[in-house]
């Protein structure tokens, strides 16, 4: 089948390199527009685009996904399907435009986890399983009908950037699984539940912060969800601090917030029990371990 793909973050690298080394025709890729970053205002290129460029694919990069001249280059690519992975809104007059439709693959077992990041706020909870959906797309967003299902385990090591990479992954997989349903024409649609359905909005600075004066185990799976990006932070002194792993220890001798520094290792009281914190960043240095980072700074009151 003919294909356009659309996506932007590393995330969905996985699913396009799937589809160059299928027997599906990939017809264009749009992705999200270059940004200029850093001090030296350095033009940087979305990771779906540095991929189309190495495999010599046409980029599409609109401002606007609603322009007529966006809208009529997709219409005169005359695709079969669009795929979309981790991208923008698409309107109507959009994910219409091919023969089959399009369908979005996205990080969790909808309808639970609508929104922005699923994966962060499936650890953030605490849960112990997700999973992706690919799911047709509709006017409201996620609320497709859903193609297929897969889970995945939730393991106590896992952080965002864990479980990203082995979801991108999965996938991939799940995108050409369900590819090959929809050129069968032999699938049924699930509706989804609207009643089952759960929130997973953008990830804010607000949400970042940590309250010491939550439990331990809310605070753990908050550092994991925003681990190793953006990271969970606290101030001291002025200064921003982020966290990017710890540990639940057996202790409770702390007061929410208050720290205690023994040779090698950090602790920190909260709402239920002492946190040990394990790896974490300063301000404007790099992320270090507790025992490196404790050699040259002081928590004091």
């Amino acid at each position: 089948m003919k294909i356009v793909f659309m996506g932007t973050p590393d995330f969905a690298v996985p699913a396009l390199k799937a589809l160059m080394e299928s027997k599906h025709n990939v017809a264009a890729v749009v992705t999200g527009q270059d940004k200029e970053r850093g001090r030296g205002r350095k033009v940087s290129f979305t990771s779906v685009k540095e991929f189309a460029l190495e495999n010599n694919l046409h980029i599409l990069q609109p401002n606007n996904i609603k322009d007529s001249g966006l809208i009529s280059e997709l219409k005169i690519l005359d695709a079969d399907l669009f795929i979309i992975v981790a991208f923008r809104i698409l309107p109507r007059e959009v994910f219409t435009i091919p023969k089959k439709g399009s369908f979005n693959l996205h990080g969790s077992l909808l309808p639970k986890y609508r929104g922005a990041a699923p994966i962060q706020w499936a650890l953030i909870n605490g849960e112990t399983e997700t999973g992706l959906t690919t799911f047709m797309l509709e006017d409201k967003v996620d609320t497709g009908n859903i193609l297929l299902q897969e889970r995945i385990r939730i393991e106590e090591e896992d952080d965002f950037g864990t479980l990203h990479d082995k979801m991108s992954l999965l996938g991939a997989d799940l995108v050409m699984r369900t590819l090959t349903l929809i050129e069968s024409s032999n699938y049924v649609l699930k509706k989804q539940d609207n009643l089952l359905s759960s929130a997973a909005p953008k990830i804010t600075k607000e949400v970042c912060e940590i309250d010491w004066n939550k439990p331990a185990i809310s605070i753990h799976n908050l550092i994991r969800g925003l681990s190793p990006q953006p990271g969970a932070f606290f101030k001291h002194k002025d200064k921003i601090i982020k966290v990017f792993k710890t540990k639940i220890l057996d202790e409770n001798n702390l007061q929410p917030g208050e720290f205690y520094q023994g040779k090698n290792t950090l602790s920190i009281g909260t709402g239920s029990h002492n946190l040990e914190i394990i790896e974490l960043q300063q301000e404007g240095k790099r992320r270090i371990k507790a025992e490196e980072f404790l050699r040259g700074f002081t928590f004091t009151s």
